[in-house]
C-alpha cells in the first residue's frame, strides 16, 4: 500500500505546464503580435502609425498599451484550456470510463477483485489509480485479522479519500488562472477604458473651446476596443473554465461511485 501511495504522489507532479514561464512567454509573444503585426506601418495611411487605420488590425493597434495584455489573456485561456483537456482526456484513462466504471462495480459486486485490479491496470489514468488504491486496500483488509469490521471500513474509506486527495491537485492545476482571467479580464478592459476616455476628454479641453475631432475619436475608440477586448477575453474563460470544472465534476463523481460500491461490497462480503 505505501508502495502505491508513493507513485500516488508522483502522479501528481507530472504533466501540465510551468506557469509562470509559460505566461511570461504568453505576454512576450502577445506584445510580439501587437507591435510586430498590428503596428505595421502597411495597417496605417500615410505610412505611419498616427494614421488612419486601413484595417482591423490597425483598428485594434489603436487600442493602446493594454490591448497587448488583453491578447495575452485570450493566448493564456486557449494554451491553459487546451493543456488542461488533454490532461482530464489523460485522467480517465485508456479506455470508455462509463464502461470502465460498470464493469469495476460489478467485479466488485462478485468480490471479484484480482479481475477488477487487472480492469484498473488496463484503464489506467487518475481514475484507474484511485480504484486500484481501493481495490489494493481492499484486498490487504480482507486478510486482516487485527481490526474489526468497522475499523477496517474505516481505513477503507480513509484510503479512498487519500488516493482521491493526491490526484485531485493534478487534476485543477492551473484551472485558478483560467479563472483569474475570467474575473480581471474586464477589469484591466476597464483599465484601458479609463484610459481612452481621458484622453477624449483632454480632446474637448484643447483648442479654446473647439475640441479637436480627430483625437476624440481617437480616445473614443480606444476605450470602446479594451473594452470589447476585455468582454471577449473574459468570456471564453467564463466559457473553458466551466467546461474544466465540469469534466473534473464528471471524473469526480465516478470515482465517489466506484469508491461507494468498493466500500458497500467489503460490508456485505467480510
Amino acid at each position: 500500500m505505501e508502495t502505491n501511495e508513493i507513485v500516488l504522489r508522483k502522479s501528481t507532479k507530472k504533466g501540465g505546464l510551468n506557469a509562470p514561464v509559460t505566461i511570461v512567454i504568453l505576454i512576450l509573444i502577445a506584445l510580439g503580435i501587437f507591435y510586430g503585426l498590428f503596428g505595421s506601418t502597411d495597417n496605417f495611411d500615410g505610412g505611419t502609425t498616427d494614421g488612419h487605420p486601413r484595417n482591423f488590425m490597425g483598428i485594434i493597434y489603436k487600442g493602446g498599451v493594454i490591448i497587448p495584455f488583453l491578447m495575452s489573456f485570450f493566448l493564456m485561456v486557449i494554451v491553459f484550456g487546451i493543456d488542461r483537456l488533454f490532461a482530464l482526456v489523460k485522467a480517465s484513462g485508456k479506455g470508455n470510463l462509463t464502461k470502465f466504471v460498470d464493469n469495476i462495480r460489478d467485479l466488485v459486486s462478485r468480490n471479484q477483485i484480482n479481475e477488477a485490479l487487472e480492469l484498473c491496470d488496463q484503464q489506467q489514468g487518475s481514475v484507474g489509480n484511485v480504484v486500484k488504491e481501493g481495490l489494493t486496500t481492499y484486498k490487504a483488509l480482507s486478510n486482516d485479522t487485527s481490526m474489526n469490521k468497522e475499523q477496517k471500513l474505516i481505513e477503507l474509506n480513509k484510503t479512498l479519500e487519500e488516493a482521491m486527495t493526491l490526484e485531485m491537485p493534478a487534476l485543477e492545476k492551473n484551472t485558478a488562472i483560467i479563472s483569474t482571467i475570467a474575473s480581471i479580464g474586464t477589469l484591466i478592459a476597464l483599465m484601458g477604458t479609463v484610459i481612452g476616455m481621458i484622453k477624449a476628454f483632454f480632446a474637448l479641453g484643447e483648442g479654446g473651446g473647439t475640441p479637436d475631432a480627430a483625437k476624440l475619436s481617437v480616445g473614443i475608440a480606444e476605450a470602446l476596443i479594451n473594452t470589447g477586448m476585455g468582454i471577449g477575453a473574459s468570456a471564453i474563460a467564463i466559457v473553458v473554465y466551466n467546461m474544466i470544472t465540469n469534466k473534473i465534476d464528471d471524473l469526480t463523481f465516478k470515482i465517489d461511485e466506484v469508491g461507494m460500491s468498493i466500500q458497500q461490497s467489503f460490508a456485505s462480503h467480510h
